[in-house]
């Protein structure tokens, strides 16, 4: 998921990439960050979703990750 040019998340916001997380693992996938901010990086550290998502400085590295180990 790209999140580059999102300058804020509230708490529906992070709902809602929890929402996506459930989802993409039920179907049997995975969801990646790219392009987070410092900001968002700190409230996924604060709320402990920086252990369940992923994130990567671009979309090559996300892309590639997925062929590595799970």
């Amino acid at each position: 998921m790209n999140l580059t040019g999102v300058a804020y998340v509230d708490s529906a916001g992070l709902g809602e990439l929890v929402r996506a997380h459930s989802t993409a693992a039920r179907q049997g996938g995975r969801v990646k960050l790219i392009g987070i901010t410092k900001k968002i990086n700190d409230l996924l550290i604060i709320t402990k979703l920086a252990t369940v998502f992923e994130s990567y400085d671009s979309e090559p590295q996300a892309v590639t990750s997925f062929s590595g180990p799970q």
